[in-house]
């Protein structure tokens, strides 16, 4: 008996056929058209305007 037999490989190789199988008969509903949404893209930020009432205005330097 070896450690690495082709009943082993062919072992491996069915199982795992197997499992995609079954892997993509239970996600079959989740499957749709389209992969991704496209992308959306984000709101620009706004900054708020100044108000008067904060306005600083340069002091007059009288000689």
């Amino acid at each position: 008996m070896t450690l690495f037999s082709a009943d082993l490989f062919r072992n491996f190789g069915l199982g795992f056929m197997a499992g995609a199988v079954m892997l993509g008969a239970a996600t079959i509903g989740d499957w749709a058209p389209q992969l991704e949404s496209p992308a959306q893209a984000a709101a620009p930020l706004e900054a708020p305007a100044p108000s008067a009432e904060f306005l600083i205005e340069p002091l007059e330097i009288s000689e």
